[in-house]
């Protein structure tokens, strides 16, 4: 964490237009950790709170740009989110839409510990993977009940520029054999909107709280295929076997268990189906994580991505219907 200082004209003026703060002198400490947004922690006369401010062009190597008016329906994911399981997303405190600023509750590292960090040390319980699983099916659920929320949603263009054109047609240009089977599962996921997406269920925007996961960062929200939040989660677990080699087979295990938990809980449209699109999605989006435009940072051999991209082309050619299919496919790759 960084040291005190002076808040950002645009974050000052946001929490006085929000009536957050009076005239008072803030001072805040800026987060560490997002390629996408602007995060720190505010002082306020009211106790600590944390506020974000989308940036129109992320901090990675490629050109990669987004609109910054995604916070409005973060705000709005989390809101549904809570509905769905109370305390699984901070509280919004308010939403600023000219300055594209979010304020939300603050959560302390003290009782809030970060998943990746967990993961990072080699520790991956099989209960804190099924509820992650839980919770982002009964999320998905309440949401896929209530379809008017669609209307809520309109981010059919920030996800495309965010997640689909960053993460499968920039990877499809790289793998031209591949383009059309990547292209394929564009189309899929786009044709098949269902639910209300977080779009970056990742273990670094999960935090577990003394009341389960809490879901971090939905600047990617869209009403959408739920089957890519499954996907996009899993694939984390399966990377993570090449950051800690000596805790995959915990990983393994925690996969297993997102997925027995997650399918278990569907209960609006046939699980076979809802599997059989994830199963099909996590090589394409394994695949961008080495050779889309935000590769994973801890995946830095040659042999490590020649892994990746092995097993990654190897299920777009045969596309599994199971994702347990997938996990033995990956862990053959490991042991070899």
């Amino acid at each position: 964490m960084a040291s005190s200082a002076s808040l950002p004209i645009e974050f000052v003026e946001a929490l006085r237009d929000l009536s957050l703060v009076d005239g008072e002198p803030l001072i805040g400490t800026p987060l560490t950790g997002g390629v996408s947004s602007d995060i720190w922690r505010v002082e306020t006369p009211a106790g600590p709170i944390c506020v974000k401010r989308a940036l129109a062009k992320l901090r990675v190597a490629a050109d990669w740009c987004a609109p910054i008016e995604r916070n409005l329906y973060e705000a709005r994911w989390m809101r549904v989110a809570a509905e769905a399981v109370p305390r699984c997303a901070p509280q919004v405190l308010g939403q600023h839409p000219g300055l594209g600023v979010l304020a939300m509750e603050y959560l302390p590292p003290s009782t809030h510990t970060l998943w990746k960090q967990a993961l990072r040390e080699g520790r991956c319980e099989p209960d804190t993977a099924r509820a992650v699983g839980r919770a982002l099916a009964r999320i998905h659920g309440h949401s896929a009940a209530r379809p008017e929320l669609a209307a809520e949603f309109p981010t059919d263009a920030i996800f495309h520029d965010i997640r689909l054109e960053p993460y499968l047609l920039a990877t499809a240009r790289r793998h031209v054999d591949l383009a059309e089977r990547i292209e394929d599962l564009v189309r899929d996921t786009r044709a098949n909107a269902r639910a209300l997406v977080h779009g970056d269920v990742s273990p670094k925007n999960i935090l577990m709280g003394p009341h389960g996961p809490v879901f971090l960062d939905a600047e990617c929200a869209w009403w959408g295929d739920p089957a890519f939040d499954l996907a996009f989660c899993l694939n984390h677990l399966l990377l993570k076997c090449l950051w800690v080699p000596q805790a995959a087979d915990a990983f393994m295990r925690g996969f297993a268990a997102l997925v027995s938990e997650y399918i278990g809980h569907v209960d609006w449209e046939p699980r076979s189906e809802i599997e059989r699109r994830a199963a099909a999605l996590l090589p394409g989006l394994l695949l961008a994580r080495v050779d889309g435009k935000s590769p994973v940072e801890y995946v830095t051999e040659e042999a490590q991505r020649a892994v990746v991209r092995d097993v990654a082309r190897r299920l777009l050619r045969q596309p599994a219907e199971r994702l347990a299919v997938v996990a033995e496919v990956w862990r053959a790759a490991l042991d070899r």
